[in-house]
């Protein structure tokens, strides 16, 4: 029996699925005829190496890296857990304007809270939206 390559990676079932989006994709847009696309996604299940799964896709155009930019996606900010912190930071501000207002300090003093809720809640939402983006740790 031929000894293992040492330099091989194991392929991980995520490795799979996105390299079965990809050769569904082809298909999708006419670049893979249906039999080519039930071939090489029966040889992408089967793939038990990285390598193997490389070979797949060497012929099909690679997807557009992402932009740069504001890291911030629509779906990060519906995520719930975002919206929960956006109820809070509104409910705080309210909360340290009514105070503001009911002491009649002419300072307007919520503004620094504000400012600092409003950073948390960019970072969370900016945390969130970058865990959704993440990349394919090998390339193919």
């Amino acid at each position: 029996m031929n000894a293992p390559n040492p330099a091989r990676i194991r392929a991980a079932d995520a490795d799979r699925e996105r390299v079965a989006k990809t050769v569904q994709s082809a298909g999708s847009e006419g670049r893979l005829t249906l039999e080519e696309v039930e071939e090489r996604l029966a040889r992408v299940y089967a793939a038990r190496f990285t390598d193997e799964l490389a070979a797949l896709t060497t012929d099909l155009p690679r997807p557009p890296a992402p932009r740069p930019g504001f890291p911030l996606t629509r779906d990060a900010l519906r995520h719930p857990a975002v919206r929960l912190h956006l109820a809070v930071v509104v409910a705080i501000s309210v909360l340290a304007i009514v105070r503001w207002a009911v002491l009649g300090a002419g300072f307007f003093w919520p503004a620094f809270p504000m400012f600092w809720l409003t950073v948390s809640l960019l970072v969370h939402a900016g945390a969130r939206s970058f865990r959704e983006r993440a990349g394919a740790a090998v390339p193919y």
